[in-house]
């Protein structure tokens, strides 16, 4: 069930959300669509990212390949 609520704007916010409101769908009446549209986004793309950024990362390596790879990386360093 949709819920109504007051959310103060600032000028130029207000501006994109209308702009945006017109080229997603042809009006500037949909503001509340747009700006669930675009919270659903941002909410769901953070979530995602910290759900990456926080997850056990497992990764099979070879004893030699990880000394190169170590050996690489030291290169890098030193060459800065």
């Amino acid at each position: 069930m949709p819920k109504r609520t007051t959310v103060l704007l600032d000028d130029d916010v207000y501006e994109r959300l209308v702009e945006e409101s017109v080229r997603r769908h042809g009006t500037a009446r949909a503001l509340s669509k747009v700006l669930n549209e675009l919270l659903r986004d941002s909410i769901g793309g953070r979530a995602e990212l910290m759900r990456l950024l926080y997850s056990d990362k497992v990764a099979e390596i070879a004893p030699e390949d990880l000394e190169e790879l170590r050996r690489e990386l030291s290169k890098r360093f030193v060459e800065r």
